[in-house]
């Protein structure tokens, strides 16, 4: 609180400090002056204490009282726009003419062509072991006793005769292996195949043949 604020001293409090100060005066003299002690006793008899009372402060002011409630109206209820409804008549369809269905009979499918005419292989003509007699013997495979069979192989042309002979297995004696290879492509002959188009062609043909001493 401030200073100017503070409530001014009251006439009966001020006559109070007064006294008091009036009897420390008069204590301080006698003591001074060295009178006795009745006399001290008889003033603070004397002395009347006033007890002084402090006014209360002022009433505090009520609080203002509340702002009064507002009542707001509700908006006004606008109805809405009626509707409208218009009538759309149906679009009007109109046949589109169907155009004749021309039925095609199908072509008959051409017939396949004929299958190519299968390979004919090349046959022998007759035994070729009966190509070879005594008098075809080696001479020195006769002295020596040797006999064995050959393993050949033969390349035929087109007209049946042979045109290359190799020894697949070996008899075991040279001389019977040359022998068989140079008669069988003297004489043996052969029927000729035919190929995929039906003209005549050669092959190969693998046989063999055995040589034996004839007996007496």
């Amino acid at each position: 609180m401030a200073y100017a604020d503070q409530p001014a001293m009251s006439p009966r409090r001020l006559t109070g400090i007064v006294f008091v100060v009036v009897f420390h005066l008069l204590v301080g003299y006698a003591f001074i002056n060295g009178l006795a002690y009745n006399v001290i006793k008889k003033a603070a008899t004397e002395l009347n204490v006033v007890d002084v009372q402090e006014e209360p402060p002022p009433p505090e002011a009520p609080p203002p009282p509340p702002p009064p409630d507002v009542k707001f109206e509700p908006p006004p209820i606008v109805a809405p726009p009626p509707i409208v409804q218009v009538q759309t008549s149906a679009p009007v369809i109109t046949s589109v003419p169907t155009p004749p269905v021309i039925h095609e009979e199908a072509k008959p499918a051409p017939p396949p062509p004929p299958p190519p005419p299968k390979p004919i292989a090349l046959t022998p003509r007759g035994n070729f072991q009966s190509l070879m007699s005594t008098d075809d013997y080696p001479p020195s495979s006769l002295r020596n006793e040797e006999e064995g069979t050959v393993g050949y192989h033969l390349v035929v042309a087109a007209d049946g005769r042979v045109t290359g002979c190799t020894i697949t297995a070996s008899s075991g004696h040279p001389a019977l292996d040359d022998t068989a290879c140079r008669l069988l492509s003297r004489r043996a002959r052969f029927n000729p195949g035919k190929d995929s188009s039906g003209q005549p062609a050669g092959g190969v043909y693998d046989g063999r043949f055995r040589w034996q001493i004839p007996k007496d």
